[in-house]
């Protein structure tokens, strides 16, 4: 059975878990506190010597971390993950987009708010994490304006990435009242077969 160490309020644990649920693969939850510091002990370290969770224990030992990574190996052969080449393509480029404009802004400053991490200079960081934010959203809200999903008009793995933060953006006061593509793409990807929430198992 696959193993996923992971913290439940963790924007890139949910993804898996969520892509776990969908796909009806069972798999047992190794939870990590990771403000705690328990990524950052010698055996958490010896799964991923970058102490960040989730990392994904496959059935033979090995460990996978990165959770855009851990995506697409459990999406490859699946209908979450496109057989077109610039489809593929597509979705990774989305993926990409998550992890370089959109997770290190929205996210960040979640963490930030909600865990009594804002330092005196993490608080003059917060203007220009949230311009940069709202831009990532800008982009999305485009994208998502004339289609429904993100690649290829069916909802994939570049969807979960993006769902993960983006439904919670809220909580680090990114307002979604001016975003209405990104609201009814946010239904959307909650509508999906086998849907389960930020925190559940």
């Amino acid at each position: 059975m696959l193993r996923l160490y992971d913290y439940l309020d963790s924007g890139n644990g949910y993804k898996v878990r969520l892509l776990l649920n969908r796909l009806a693969i069972p798999f047992e939850l190794l939870e990590v506190d990771i403000l705690k510091g328990e990524s950052r002990t010698h055996d958490f370290l010896k799964r991923n010597p970058n102490g960040r969770i989730p990392v994904l224990e496959l059935e033979d030992g090995t460990f996978l971390p990165e959770s855009n990574a851990i995506l697409f190996y459990l999406a490859e052969g699946t209908p979450y993950l496109p057989d077109d080449r610039l489809d593929r393509a597509r979705v990774l480029q989305w993926m990409f987009f998550e992890q370089y404009s959109h997770e290190p802004n929205i996210a960040t400053v979640r963490f930030w708010l909600n865990h009594g991490a804002l330092t005196p200079e993490r608080a003059a960081m917060l203007p220009d994490k949230r311009r940069q934010g709202h831009a990532a959203l800008a982009v999305m809200e485009g994208h998502l304006s004339g289609q429904p999903f993100f690649v290829a008009d069916r909802f994939s793995i570049a969807d979960i990435a993006l769902y993960a933060y983006t439904h919670v953006a809220p909580e680090g006061g990114f307002e979604l009242s001016g975003y209405p593509a990104v609201r009814a793409w946010l239904d959307r990807v909650a509508g999906q077969d086998g849907h389960v929430g930020l925190t559940e198992r």
